[in-house]
């Protein structure tokens, strides 16, 4: 009790809430526990993500004056917004030139020149260039653009890329501002290679790699698909997150291009286009990591492409990330590991769903997650590459669903049999309509109640089936229905016959069981699909068999 009493007043908190609360970066969280030995420890959490006691924090804030007034990194990013607007990249890589040459650029303001020099002068350059490319990539997230790579997508390349060794050459086509490029691999050692169609974001990233040591890197500005600046550059490991925005990718100036040896992709398939381009980077042995929209797994267009890639064992593995990865938007994003060549001759693409997982982990996918598919079950008619498909084609116990869903069937159908009730003949079309009164006179007669909106009897002389059966009549339709054909839901208007309570009763009784027979069709037909297309499914890929007669 007393454990749960002090984490309900004093909650944990992670270093990003501590970001907020200060008003600074988590790059300058970072910086304050390594540089003040006095800084609170972690009381829970683990190592890459401790948390800390929300009391001591504020107590170290208070003493240390941290996060009381707004910080000079924060009015210098207040500055660039200020300044350069949705330009924003522009005013970093300016920044950025005047921390790596210390000359203020042409066109820099001499207020954010002077800001630059004073923050620099009370932390690292290496500091300081992290925290601006950390702020804008909160700013990029929080506007819901895919103008940059998301740090959770960085996390999973990371993560299933694995050790990268000190001699490895790395290429990005797409780079950005660096953040995938640079992430891999050691600080120093590996050699990186980027290219980038924005010239303000290719010099930030360039920079950016510099001071923060990851050396030797060239990084240039350019449309790497029109104008690639490394033709001749064969790599151990492409990394690439392509631009999705423009349908545009310029495939009537590159119908002839070498590159297409898996074949010339669409115009809606620009994604197959960088892939290839990757592909084209990749040394002999060496691996492509392309990060790649779902659509891309199915889409009719890039069929062919698709069967080359699977025929030819380029393809290894693919990995749906759980939705959320992507800054941008919600949906899943996949990766596509290809390997040049496959030298084991793999016969099989192994699957892996972690659309089920939280966008910040686990990336170790459960053994039910995963499924090596053989290549022939691949080359189909539609070479569908949607790692939900297999793994749960795999995983999934036909049988028994398909057993639950006849028996549920064969329910609904003894009880559809019971419930339409028998009808003897009336009295005539019409007879009903003589003698009416209207929802509105029961309802000022205290009869009739309005829940939700809705009329329901308030009194044991009106039968509430009975009534709301009649307003369903084709009159009571007519009437709720306007000259130019919308339904209104208002039931005053609408009239009942008179009838006595007992009568009432029948007649609520066909009605219930009406409405439930209706609801039960429903569910007939639903239950029908999903046994048709599960059974169909498991005929098809052998999960079912026909039964023998008499078995």
């Amino acid at each position: 009790m007393k454990d749960d009493a002090r984490s309900t007043s004093d909650p944990l908190i992670t270093g990003a809430e501590i970001a907020r609360l200060a008003g600074v970066t988590r790059a300058a969280v970072s910086n304050w526990r390594r540089r003040y030995d006095d800084f609170p420890a972690p009381a829970g959490g683990g190592t890459t993500s401790p948390l800390f006691r929300l009391t001591e924090v504020r107590a170290w804030l208070a003493k240390q004056r941290k996060g009381q007034d707004v910080s000079d990194e924060v009015r210098l990013w207040q500055s660039l917004r200020g300044a350069y607007g949705d330009d924003l990249i522009r005013g970093l890589a300016a920044v950025a030139r005047l921390l790596s040459d210390g000359t203020p650029p042409p066109g820099l303001a001499p207020e954010i020149s002077r800001q630059t020099v004073e923050v620099a002068e009370n932390t690292s350059k290496t500091e300081l260039i992290a925290a601006l490319a950390e702020r804008f990539l909160d700013s990029t997230r929080r506007a819901g653009s895919d103008q940059v790579t998301s740090p959770r997508i960085v996390q999973a390349v990371r993560h299933f890329a694995g050790t990268v060794p000190n001699s490895a050459s790395i290429v990005d086509p797409a780079c950005g501002i660096g953040s995938l490029l640079l992430s891999l691999g050691p600080a120093s050692g590996p050699t990186r290679h980027g290219q980038e169609v924005d010239p303000a974001m290719a010099e930030f990233a360039q920079i950016r790699a510099t001071l923060t040591g990851r050396v030797p890197s060239d990084i240039r500005a350019g449309d790497s698909l029109r104008d690639d600046q490394w033709p001749d550059l064969q790599a151990d490991l492409v990394v690439c997150d392509p631009p999705v925005a423009s349908p545009d990718w310029g495939r009537e100036d590159l119908l002839l291009d070498a590159r297409w040896e898996l074949g010339t992709p669409s115009r809606a398939e620009g994604e197959l286009a960088w892939l290839q381009h990757a592909y084209a980077h990749t040394a002999p042995g060496g691996r492509t990591i392309m990060v790649m929209p779902a659509s891309v797994a199915y889409r009719k267009a890039g069929r062919r492409i698709r069967a080359e890639l699977v025929r030819r064992g380029i393809l290894t593995q693919v990995v749906a990330l759980p939705p959320g990865t992507a800054t941008a938007h919600s949906l899943p994003v996949h990766l596509w590991f290809l390997l040049r060549p496959n030298p084991d001759g793999a016969q099989a693409v192994r699957m892996v769903d972690l659309t089920a997982n939280s966008p910040d982990g686990p990336l170790d996918p459960e053994p039910d997650q995963t499924v090596d598919v053989p290549l022939i079950d691949l080359l189909n008619d539609t070479v569908d590459l949607t790692p939900g498909t297999h793994v749960r084609g795999t995983h999934r116990d036909y049988l028994t669903e398909y057993a639950n869903l006849r028996s549920q069937l064969q329910d609904q159908l003894h009880a559809l049999d019971a419930l339409l009730p028998h009808l003897a003949p009336g009295s005539g079309p019409g007879t009903l309509d003589n003698a009416s009164v209207s929802v509105a006179d029961l309802a000022r007669a205290g009869l009739v109640e309005y829940t939700d909106g809705d009329p329901a009897s308030a009194s044991d002389q009106l039968d509430t089936d009975y009534l709301h059966g009649f307003l369903l009549s084709p009159a009571n339709k007519r009437r709720s229905t306007s000259t130019s054909g919308a339904f209104r839901v208002d039931a005053r208007g609408s009239r009942i016959p008179q009838m006595g309570i007992e009568d009432q009763r029948r007649y609520g009784a066909a009605f219930r069981a009406l409405q439930e027979f209706e609801e039960r069709t429903r569910q007939l037909a639903k239950l029908s699909g999903q046994a048709t297309a599960l059974a169909h499914e498991g005929l098809t890929n052998g999960a079912l068999d026909p039964a023998l007669e008499g078995a």
